[in-house]
């Protein structure tokens, strides 16, 4: 490899020189060149962190039942996804490049059936108190527990879809608290923006924008 090609990382060739402030807070995992690096917490201030993520598995619902029975042909298909996600949170600086290790203080993760939507709903949190977010390994136990399911079934089902891994809430640090907005939030929030060009300004915007609860 030339010394041209080892510095050059994908991306990179375009640039006519060090990335704008701008962009580069949008990627804080690279820095002004691209290069991948973790980022430097060690100024931030240690705080109690929490996140809750959420994941869904769809399945036929005869399959769903043989789960909520516990009669699937490895075992108890729940138990052994929740500890999964619970294991794999406390791995997730092995599984993601460049997550920090975390102490983690708790883990939880909970799945809940529904029989006429035939799916899973994992819920998964994570808590420490730490200088940086937990929410990679609120992520990485549901999604884990939901591969496990799936691991678990796929004799039984083949259509089985793992779906929606999403953040639902986190809090700490200097973001403070985030929660998702339900759906219906969304759409009234985008339904009482004024059109583009009407309206006078961001004061405007404001006060036409429905309140979120929490």
């Amino acid at each position: 490899m030339t010394s041209k090609s080892r510095d050059a990382w994908p991306g990179q060739q375009k640039a006519a020189g060090p990335a704008s402030r701008k962009d580069r807070r949008k990627l804080t995992h690279v820095d002004r060149l691209g290069r991948p690096r973790m980022v430097d917490v060690s100024d931030k201030p240690t705080s109690a962190r929490r996140a809750v993520a959420e994941a869904t598995v769809k399945m036929d619902q005869e399959t769903l039942t043989l789960v909520i029975d516990g009669q699937g042909s490895k075992g108890d298909v729940l138990s052994v996804a929740e500890l999964a996600g619970i294991m794999a949170a406390k791995r997730t600086a092995e599984l993601i490049p460049l997550c920090h290790p975390l102490p983690l203080s708790e883990v939880s993760v909970e799945i809940t059936p529904e029989r006429k939507a035939g799916l899973l709903t994992i819920t998964a949190s994570a808590a420490t108190t730490a200088q940086t977010g937990v929410e990679m390994e609120a992520m990485t136990a549901a999604s884990i527990a939901a591969l496990t399911v799936y691991d678990m079934v796929k004799s039984a089902d083949r259509f089985v879809t793992v779906t929606n891994v999403r953040l639902l809430e986190k809090s700490g640090g200097k973001s403070g608290h985030w929660k998702r907005p339900a759906p219906g939030e969304l759409k009234a929030d985008a339904e009482a923006k004024p059109a583009k060009g009407k309206g006078k300004g961001k004061g405007a915007a404001r006060r036409a924008r429905v309140p979120r609860k929490g």
